[in-house]
């Protein structure tokens, strides 16, 4: 049997060139990495609900120590959580207290939560380990012993946190996504490219039924792939909103200029904090964005995708009764309740054109005859690959994958695995960080899909078909939709 082929192979040039950039700078003893004997001092920057999430499995990483940690947020708990005590719980059970946090109306977070948790953990008295900062640039020009910055900001902070880490010679982990627009993305990924850092974007990246899918169809399993179809519940929050919300006062202990970040200045309102922000084009990046990273990851790696040629959307609208009669409301604010968004993607690497419909919003794709012969019906959640010769099912990020009908299934033997299963995405970053292999997820790899998402939210606002110039960095004939690559900055916070 032929030995293991490393998946990095199969991924984008870009991501080929950072790992001979970083093999280059480990062999010369760049100063940058980190050596197994030591920690890797972390600055933490967002204690929102998923930052505190993250920061527990971090803080359990025997490679990592967590010096520093930021947030516009002092301590609130007016947060969003999966259920009122579900990251209360989670936090409880953490640090062995049952007593911890109750009484909280909602979620508890912010950066005097995030420094509790760490000097907790740690054995430091209370506020005597941990340093606490409102301003991720202050923490970066103060804390000279970091090594790296882990980013868990709302969506429009990501590429602003993230390109002042690796401009101070950081390594970076950060969430999904690069950025929430496309300029912003593509500074991060370039950025990575000429850094030479370790970085690392989560999204799925330690899924290894990837692996098991790539060796199903590179073997014919299904015939050649000609359309993908992936399916999500969300959003979750609101989306579909036209007008701006009511203004607020600002809760006392949140910094609502450092919060805003890049964006324009507008009065606060909790309707664009926390969990919600999700649903503004300004802070970020809808359904889609949310949750297609952790989908789109293994589509591109099985299927060899680049750049697509085109996209095209449909969405959802709202009308209202306005003066007895029905009247459309048009929307520059936020995402659709509920949206289709079709890429085309060029022949490559010996695999046919292909298309990729993503659905949100409680929108499926038709049932497949061969599910409808099982008397299945479609799941709420899912990933479909058409090929000429048969059809893979799947959870959404490629969950317990099988041929349909399920005869099919029980008649298929699965081909020798050949493939590299990926290990855990913490440790990709670790291992890159102590100057290792780069990350399967680091950003000059995800830059085609993550660049893909945000050209499907564009064509959410552009009700065209949009022919896309990877090369040139442009739309053909589309200045409308070339607009929205970029934001306006206000002042102090251009990229």
């Amino acid at each position: 049997m032929p030995g293991p082929i490393s998946r990095r192979s199969f991924l984008e040039t870009g991501a080929t060139t950072a790992a001979v950039t970083l093999a280059a700078r480990h062999v010369l003893g760049g100063p940058r990495f980190v050596p197994p004997s030591d920690k890797i001092n972390v600055g933490y920057v967002g204690t929102g609900t998923q930052g505190l999430r993250q920061l527990m499995a971090a803080l359990k990483h025997d490679a990592l120590r967590i010096t520093a940690v930021c947030d516009p947020n002092r301590k609130s708990d007016d947060y969003i959580g999966w259920s009122k005590t579900e990251l209360g719980d989670k936090v409880r059970a953490f640090l062995d207290d049952p007593s911890w946090g109750k009484g909280a109306r909602g979620a508890l977070a912010g950066r005097e939560v995030g420094q509790e948790i760490i000097d907790r953990h740690y054995g430091a008295s209370p506020g005597g380990g941990c340093a606490t900062y409102a301003d991720f640039r202050e923490m970066l020009a103060k804390e000279k012993d970091l090594d790296a910055i882990y980013i868990m900001t709302p969506d429009h902070l990501h590429a602003t946190v993230a390109l002042a880490g690796m401009k101070a010679g950081k390594h970076v982990i950060v969430h999904k996504p690069l950025g929430n627009v496309l300029r912003e993305a593509r500074l991060v990924s370039a950025a990575a490219g000429e850094s030479g850092v370790a970085t690392h974007m989560f999204c799925a990246a330690g899924n290894k039924a990837a692996a098991d899918v790539s060796e199903w169809i590179w073997n014919g399993a299904i015939g050649p792939v000609r359309e993908v179809h992936n399916w999500s519940s969300r959003p979750f929050w609101p989306q579909g909103m036209t007008t701006l919300p009511a203004e607020e006062k600002v809760p006392k202990g949140l910094d609502w200029d450092l919060w805003l970040g890049p964006v324009p200045p507008r009065p606060y309102s909790h309707h664009l904090t926390h969990a919600v922000f999700r649903g503004w084009y300004d802070f970020g990046t809808g359904a889609l964005g949310d949750m297609g990273h952790y989908a789109f990851h293994q589509i591109f790696e099985i299927l060899k995708l680049g750049a697509p040629l085109t996209v095209e959307a449909s969405r959802s609208q709202k009308y209202e009764i306005v003066d007895f009669t029905w009247q459309l409301q048009e929307n520059m604010l936020s995402y659709p309740r509920a949206s289709k968004i079709r890429w085309e993607f060029p022949a490559r690497e010996g695999m046919p054109p292909l298309a990729l419909h993503w659905y949100d919003g409680g929108l499926r794709p038709p049932i497949p005859s061969e599910l409808e012969e099982d008397g299945e019906e479609m799941p709420a959640e899912g990933m479909l690959f058409v090929g000429d010769t048969g059809t893979i099912l799947a959870g959404f990020t490629l969950q317990e994958p099988r041929l349909i009908p399920k005869k099919r299934m029980e008649m298929f033997k699965a081909p020798p695995q050949t493939l590299e299963r990926p290990i855990e995405e913490l440790d990709q970053w670790v291992r890159a960080c102590r100057g290792g292999d780069p990350s399967d997820a680091s950003f000059t790899a995800v830059a085609p899909f993550a660049e893909t998402i945000l050209l499907g939210n564009i064509a959410l606002r552009v009700p065209k078909k949009l022919h896309w110039k990877a090369d040139e960095g442009h739309f053909v004939d589309v200045p409308e939709a070339d607009a929205l690559m970029a934001r306006e900055y206000r002042e102090g916070w251009e990229l």
